[in-house]
């Protein structure tokens, strides 16, 4: 038996106030598995102090490791850092925000097990949400449909898990850095063959941080990237 079974990776910028609130929530799922787990952070260069809590959070958690950035480098370069860095067979990653919540990991781990390569969440929006991140969540899906017809509708959720030893190599083949890196690694997943599924769950808007997306800027850099992973994959085709 491995030593570690499950690897969660938490890439972590500029998380707030909360930010060990969430970590304690975390573990408490975390404990609840039957399976051997490890926690890798990946500090993505913050500049609110969140470095120095997790500092503090990290050495008090034993099968834990820390990778930290010199510079922002953005959310695809951690999570790919951190599957890089990962011991378990099974990886995935969570958005340290908790705005979907802990309580479905286990789900995501079982889905693997039952032989899906990727599992990604499917949002549900809770009424009273942001209506803006509603509308954009919903753009994104249907722009992502248009023009790359995966099996899967909400490629940028902060919530997917992998069979590690198959997605290593198509982590390989992913460019994007930042929050394409989504999209791309589900897109790379699929035309590959790796089997993808869908899991529900809700959304729930934390008004208490402050969003790192930023709604015009990140859908036109989301426009961009879309426009040329497509043309690439057309140019592969010749």
């Amino acid at each position: 038996m491995p030593s570690v079974e499950i690897s969660l990776i938490l890439p972590c910028y500029n998380e707030g106030p909360s930010f060990e609130e969430s970590i304690k929530k975390i573990l408490n799922i975390l404990s609840s598995l039957k399976e051997k787990w490890e926690i890798v952070f990946v500090e993505d260069f913050s500049d609110d102090g969140t470095r120095k809590k997790l500092d503090k959070m990290s050495a008090g958690i034993s099968n834990s490791t820390v990778i930290y950035h010199k510079r922002n480098e953005g959310r695809g370069k951690s999570v790919v850092d951190g599957i890089k860095k990962a011991k378990g067979e099974i990886c995935g990653f969570i958005d340290v925000d908790l705005e979907v919540s802990p309580s479905y990991i286990p789900l995501f781990i079982e889905a693997i097990k039952k032989g899906n390569d990727v599992a990604v969440a499917k949002r549900f929006y809770e009424s009273g949400g942001s209506i803006a991140r509603f509308i954009a969540s919903k753009g994104y899906s249907a722009i992502v449909k248009f023009f790359l017809d995966l099996p899967i509708r909400d490629t940028e959720a902060g919530y997917k898990f992998f069979n590690r030893r198959k997605i290593l190599p198509i982590i390989r083949e992913a460019k994007n850095k930042h929050w394409f890196w989504d999209t791309e690694i589900c897109a790379l997943a699929h035309y590959n063959g790796l089997k993808l599924t869908e899991i529900p769950v809700l959304f729930k808007r934390r008004f208490d941080k402050k969003s790192t997306v930023k709604m015009i800027p990140d859908t036109l850099h989301f426009g961009l990237n879309l426009i040329k992973f497509k043309v690439k994959l057309l140019s592969n085709e010749k």
